[in-house]
Parts: structure tokens; sequence; C-alpha cells
């Protein structure tokens, strides 16, 4: 292992293991935590190809019977009708309260298999092993599980921590270039929101994260994203306050994804656009000065992501905001900024405002 991050939560608490080849081991971890019976392996056709039959070899090695699904890949995975289709293949995989799950791929995979998991016979272990950037740093860790609705993403879910987090840094050399630097939005989103000396280390290693061979960089930076989360995480678990600020950028992100039609934009290209006009936002309300505002949409064009949508006109993504989790009573919430490294929940953005911030980000 390059790095370990404990995830406190009392009885529910969990390790994130990461490195290169720890895919290989993932049978023997699961023992370690005291997993037994048989399992069922969930992927999607584009990770399967790839490493699907190295984790079924390290399940087997290890003693367990292990059955395999694959699914298409796709943000339209993550929907009720697959969730149906997946407790079926639980009972054919004769899974019962002492079997588990595995959710290898990315966070569409991983949101999905939880998912299951928090419902079927009412709960059974899972075990996550992302496969993409942006799955290891954000949506792996921290329990959050859930599926779309056409009306909006992530309407439905269920809190439900995993008993292990395995992240192979190997899987990233068949990630595709766009949704590698997809990922590295989220992990910007870190420096932004709690971490400052982390941003100036992401400002000055942009040419660094941006090759795929470099492990020890890559296994820094996504120790530290973790180490953020599971803090912010022990401290909020079900987001009643602080773990909020892990939505910057999201507010307006979703809402595009939901416009554009999801796979339009993947997940952090539309996180890279809303963080964009959050920090706009933030130098209008919250105090954010217009050079670190700059610095901000800086950082996302340096990393090849997007920073405006002008063929979506606001209008449009205003309707999707009204379904958005964090809105109330018809008013969007935003989480802005007061510096790099220091922001505030609960924020609202008067309507012209709001319209203004986005025509103008071209």
């Amino acid at each position: 292992m390059l790095y370990d991050v404990s995830v406190n939560l009392d009885e529910r608490s969990y390790e994130i293991h990461i490195g290169a080849d720890v895919l290989d081991h993932l049978g023997d971890l699961c023992v370690d935590v005291g997993l037994k019976g048989k399992v069922l392996v969930i992927t999607d056709e584009n990770v399967g190809e790839y490493y699907a039959q190295t984790a079924l070899n390290a399940l087997e090695s290890a003693g367990f019977s292990v059955s395999l699904t694959t699914l298409p890949a796709g943000e339209q995975t993550k929907c009720g009708d697959r969730v149906f289709e997946l407790y079926s293949r639980c009972i054919e995989a004769e899974l019962d309260r002492n079997s588990f799950i595995v959710a290898l791929g990315g966070g569409v995979i991983g949101d999905l298999a939880g998912y299951v998991a928090a419902t079927y016979l009412r709960g059974i272990p899972f075990v996550q092993v992302p496969t993409s950037l942006l799955a290891m740093v954000d949506s792996s860790v921290g329990g959050k599980t859930g599926i779309n609705l056409p009306e909006g993403k992530n309407l439905v879910g269920a809190f439900y921590q995993p008993k292990l987090v395995l992240a192979d840094l190997n899987t990233l050399q068949t990630l595709p270039i766009r949704e590698y630097r997809a990922g590295l939005a989220e992990v910007v989103k870190y420096g932004i929101i709690y971490d400052a000396p982390f941003f100036n280390t992401l400002e000055k290693n942009i040419e660094n994260l941006l090759e795929v061979g470099n492990i020890e960089l890559r296994a820094t930076v996504i120790g530290r994203c973790c180490e953020i989360k599971a803090e912010v995480v022990a401290q909020d678990e079900h987001e009643g306050g602080l773990r909020a600020i892990l939505n910057f950028g999201h507010t307006v992100g979703h809402a595009l994804e939901n416009v554009a039609g999801y796979g339009t934009y993947v997940h952090g290209e539309a996180v890279a656009i809303g963080s964009v006009f959050a920090a706009r936002a933030s130098a209008l309300l919250a105090g954010l000065s217009p050079v670190e505002c700059a610095r901000i949409a800086n950082i996302f064009q340096a990393m090849g992501l997007p920073v405006h949508a002008p063929d979506y006109p606001w209008a449009d993504l205003r309707i999707a905001l009204n379904i958005d989790k964090k809105t109330v009573g018809g008013r969007p919430k935003f989480i802005l900024a007061s510096e790099i490294g220091t922001v505030g929940i609960g924020h609202e953005i008067p309507e012209e405002m709001m319209e203004q911030i986005w025509n103008g980000m071209g």
C-alpha cells in the first residue's frame, strides 16, 4: 500500500487502501475485515474487460464463492430498472445476510451497487473498488449511495457505509483521458473548500498530475482528498451541516447534467463549470478576492476542463435547480467561498444575479 486512510465512524469505521496492484489483495483484505460467504461482483462492460478477472481470482483464492454481473457503462445505468435487475441477480447468486457485494467500477457502479447493498434484505455488506479518479477521491468514500430519476440526479438513495475501499492506481491506466481530467475537478474542489496549501500544490503540479505514470504523486493527491472527505464525514455523516461543503460546484453542475442530458457533460466537467459559477458568486457575495476567483477558473482550464456551457440558457437550468436536494422552498442553496480553503453553506443568490453570472461566464 502507498497510502491508507481511516474513516472513523465508530462501529461503521473502515479503511481506504490506495496503491498499485492492490486489487490482487482484494480477497485477503475482505477476509481481514470479517467478510464471508458468497459475493456478487458488480461491474460495467468497460471496467469488467480489464479488471473483473483479477477481482474474481483474488476473491476465489481467499475462499469466497463468487458471481459476476456486468452492466452497460454510462450514467444511464444508474436507474431504477437496473436496481431491480440487480436484486434478481442477488437472488440468482444466492446471496443472504452473510454475503456481500463488491462494486468494481466508477461512480455510477459504486452508487448503484451500494444502493442495492443498502436495500437488498434490508442491507448486506459491500466493498467499494473504485476504478476512476472521481470515484477514488469522492463517490466511493462517505457512504452516499443512490440512483437518478428522469427528473434529476441522485434523488433516491441511502447513506450506507462500505466495509472497505480499495483504490488500485493501476486501474487509472485504462481510464479515458476525458474521465481522468473530469476526476481532477473533484480533486480541486477539496483545495477550494478545505485546504488552501493543497490547492497551491495542485497549481504547481498540473503537468505532473496530467501524466498517467506518476504513481507516488497520484497516491499522495488521492490520499489527501480521502483524508479531507473522511474528516468531514466523521463530523457529519448524514449531511446535516458541514458535509454540505462537499457539494461546492455541484448545485449548478447537477442542473447542467440534467438539462444537457446525462453524458453530454461527464460529472467532473459539469462540476468544473458549477465551481466557476460558485466562485463568481463568491466574489460578489462572500468576499472571495478577484485574484482567487481567477485562480479557480484558471486551474480548471489548465487541466483541460470546461468553464462555461454557452449552449444552455439559464432559464432551463433554473427549472432544474428547483428539484435539487439543496433547494428549500424554491430557493437554491449554494456553497460559497470567502477565500480558497474556506467556504460556507446555505447561501442564497438573488435571482437576477444568478442569471447574470451564468450569462457572463463565456
